[in-house]
């Protein structure tokens, strides 16, 4: 017998006859000691936040027709939506115009704060606020991609997406930075924000949703307190429920991901147009969605490859939620997802809708791969700005060591 071989499969043979109490604990240990995923959860922050922040800068001439003061769905309308629906929107606090253009900021400048990382816990709640105010304020302009923003906004608030790739990681890893004036003065008017919702509670929508802005708000008081002046066991703790939370907002979202792309898949299958493969023919005709006619009528007249597309797309989506514990089909299966988002963002001139879709696929990506991408971006941005050449950072959280292959990388 080979030695080597022998040495390959005993541990192997170990942690088959490991306990399962002891395999239980270890995977508890893993879930409270660290929060999976950064680089997946950095990456679904920025594509999220960036998806957002592009559609309002497209939609900035059209803000007050969409969801301001001089759009079809009136401010009345809105009310009587928003009094049986009860979805929360602080446009509803008043009709001004001037109130209008400071939320659409809010929402612009929240977009990027999360995408750079600053104050990321503060920016995902305005983040969210920014979304569900404009989307609720009128639902009837939105589509599958805002559907995807709306829900990811609210995970996102759960997650510690902040770890790496942000600034916030940069001045956590500055020796020395004690003083924190600007994020007791983000805080302090977070406060005044929800007192008024509180206030205004009858147009806040539902009454959870006032207790969950509470609960944020008094969970990053108590979190800055516990830092300040009880970095002991009491900061463990709430690193352990911040690394729960955390995880179980991951999970949700590789979940909701799937669900998006099985029951798309399935229901594609019930369709007569799926089923014959001419699905894809129509939209390529239809002058709405071909923003080239050219390329549109070139796809369009290969009956073969409409065939090929229309089946791909359904096997594809019927399968990818399978594939996950099986590494390279997965991240075979991704490519192609992301390709055909693609694709539809230039054929049928949906490039929202794809981004967001793309930003939702990304929690999937290998984590070998982000941190590939992040030293090209690095080093990309150091050639084009050669003055701020330095010390190459270690994007790795402090507090995680180089993390197993799981689901997500």
């Amino acid at each position: 017998m080979n030695p080597t071989s022998t040495r390959g499969t005993a541990p192997s043979a170990r942690a088959l006859r490991e306990p399962a109490d002891r395999r239980l604990a270890r995977a508890v240990q893993r879930v409270t000691a660290t929060a999976l995923g950064p680089y997946q959860t950095a990456i679904v922050r920025i594509g999220f936040a960036g998806a957002w922040l592009l559609f309002l800068l497209r939609e900035f001439p059209h803000r007050r027709e969409l969801y301001g003061p001089e759009g079809p769905w009136s401010w009345d309308m809105g009310q009587q939506l928003i009094a049986n629906n009860h979805s929360f929107t602080v446009l509803m606090w008043s009709d001004s115009p001037v109130w209008f253009e400071v939320v659409y900021a809010v929402a612009m400048l929240s977009s990027v704060g999360l995408l750079i990382g600053w104050r990321t816990r503060t920016m995902s709640v305005l983040f969210m606020l920014g979304v569900l105010s404009l989307q609720n304020r009128s639902i009837f302009m939105g589509d599958g991609g805002d559907n995807v923003i709306h829900l990811m906004a609210i995970y996102l608030v759960l997650t510690r997406c902040g770890q790496v790739w942000s600034l916030d990681a940069r001045r956590a890893a500055r020796a020395g930075s004690r003083g924190d004036a600007i994020g007791v003065a983000l805080w302090t008017a977070l406060g005044f924000g929800v007192v008024a919702a509180t206030l205004l509670g009858d147009r806040s929508g539902e009454t959870w949703f006032l207790w969950f802005l509470w609960l944020l708000w008094l969970a990053q008081g108590l979190w800055w307190l516990v830092c300040r002046y009880a970095p002991g066991e009491p900061r463990v703790l709430l690193d352990v429920l911040a690394n729960l939370a955390h995880n179980a907002a991951l999970f949700v979202i590789m979940a909701e991901v799937c669900l998006i792309y099985a029951t798309a898949g399935w229901y594609k299958i019930q369709g007569s147009r799926w089923q014959d493969g001419t699905a894809l023919y129509y939209p390529l005709k239809l002058d709405y969605f071909t923003p080239w006619p050219f390329f549109s009528d070139i796809l369009a007249n290969s009956g073969v490859v409409v065939l090929l597309l229309t089946y791909g797309t359904v096997v594809v989506q019927v399968a990818f939620p399978f594939t996950l514990f099986n590494r390279r089909v997965k991240n075979v299966l991704l490519v192609a997802m992301m390709l055909e988002h693609a694709g539809i963002a230039v054929l049928l001139g949906l490039p929202f809708f794809s981004l967001a879709m793309i930003a939702a696929d990304a929690v999937f990506l290998p984590t070998v791969f982000l941190v590939w991408l992040g030293a090209r971006v690095r080093l990309g941005r150091d050639r084009l700005l050669p003055g701020r050449r330095g010390p190459v950072p270690d994007d790795r959280p402090a507090t995680e060591a180089p993390a197993p292959r799981t689901l997500v990388g």
